[in-house]
């Protein structure tokens, strides 16, 4: 693909902005936000990249890693203010999902410690699990909204803090793991998953793509279960105070 080429595909913004200026969604200074951004974004995370490929350093595999996943704890930090301590949590999350993850892949020589593995399946499985912690804590925080008399009458009862909220948490837990299972169900039927269609259009033989691709959906089924049932133990003990009272998130009395 050519500049000439990549510059035509701006053909698919102009549709969105032409529809929403149509229809008066007001999403256009948005969309070109989104469209600077990206084209900021990963021309520049190609340049470094290229860089660290070349280089071939793990320290610099390593700095590659800790940017995803400080970037992916900053943007999902914003959806759970409420539960105290939830940057160091989500982070803690991230961290041990990585480990988890590149450690079986290492350990076990399905992939081999280099940048051109273990960054691009780190991206996907970072961002997947970001994305996992974002549904988590929306369910999560709008369980405990929607039940919090239940839940202060499990306490005033002689409850336990696990007692009363586990329900809500397993619930959290299930709802945010379920778009990735049923994604799963139709996958090769109604979609050709990205890293398989990238792979197939670069040449490589589709069998070899769908094994890659197999690699990648049993990562991040993995990534789903592991990210929320972590990120919501971390988080469910932090939400009473040392009485087992439930605490009021700012904003609500």
């Amino acid at each position: 693909m050519t500049y000439g080429t990549l510059a035509l595909t701006l053909i698919f913004v102009l549709i969105p902005l032409v529809l929403s200026k149509t229809l008066r969604l007001d999403l256009e200074k948005d969309t070109l936000i989104a469209t600077v951004r990206s084209i900021i974004q990963l021309i520049a995370v190609g340049y470094i990249l290229k860089f660290v490929f070349e280089s071939d350093s793990f320290v610099y595999i390593l700095l590659m890693v800790a940017l995803m996943i400080g970037a992916a704890t900053l943007n999902v930090r914003k959806k759970g203010k409420s539960i105290p301590g939830i940057t160091w949590k989500v982070a803690v999350t991230l961290i041990f999902v990585e480990v988890l993850t590149q450690g079986i892949l290492i350990g076990f020589n399905i992939t081999p410690a280099t940048a051109q593995y273990v960054i691009p399946i780190s991206g996907m499985v970072i961002g997947n699990s970001m994305v996992l912690a974002i549904l988590f804590l929306n369910r999560f925080t709008a369980e405990i909204e929607s039940h919090e008399d239940q839940i202060e009458l499990i306490l005033s009862l002689g409850g336990t803090p696990k007692q009363a909220i586990h329900s809500r948490l397993i619930q959290a837990i299930k709802t945010s793991m379920i778009p990735t299972i049923e994604s799963q169900k139709t996958m090769g039927l109604v979609q050709l998953p990205g890293m398989m269609s990238g792979q197939i259009i670069a040449g490589a033989d589709p069998i070899q793509a769908v094994q890659f691709q197999l690699l990648i959906v049993f990562l991040i089924l993995t990534t789903a279960a592991v990210t929320s049932i972590a990120l919501g133990f971390l988080s469910y003990p932090t939400l009473f105070n040392e009485r087992y009272q439930l605490l009021k998130p700012a904003g609500r009395s």
